[in-house]
């Protein structure tokens, strides 16, 4: 079932991106990267994508403003969108949640709980 899922990662840490793609390709998901939301805008709307992971903190667009903006079109308005970030606070969890996040994980996330909490997100949408 997970197999045809495709995900995009928005994260400007190449190594973040290298090891998320690794993890969710070795689950059976298509990846598909981003290295800000800028980018992230653009792969998305150029791209069948079943979910987003994305960082906070980027430069050129951070991640609150690439879950608005994506929020912001109607055809991704129920897009699973998951915040995998460093950022722990609950005012920045709260801030993931007000700009359209479903789900908030704080890295670092073992590969086993990244990989479930996709599969519990991917399966309530």
């Amino acid at each position: 079932m997970d197999a045809k899922k495709t995900i995009l990662i928005v994260d400007d840490s190449e190594f973040v991106r290298s090891y998320h793609s690794y993890i969710l390709e070795q689950a059976h998901y298509r990846v598909i990267t981003a290295v800000d939301g800028s980018d992230g805008l653009e792969k998305l709307f150029t791209n069948a994508c079943d979910l987003v992971l994305t960082d906070i903190n980027m430069s050129n667009m951070d991640g609150y403003e690439f879950i608005r903006r994506v929020r912001a079109d109607g055809k991704y308005s129920s897009l699973p969108i998951i915040i995998v970030s460093t950022e722990s606070e609950g005012r920045d969890k709260m801030k993931g949640f007000e700009a359209g996040a479903n789900l908030y994980i704080v890295k670092p996330s073992t590969p086993e709980m990244m990989v479930e909490n996709i599969r519990m997100v991917l399966i309530a949408n």
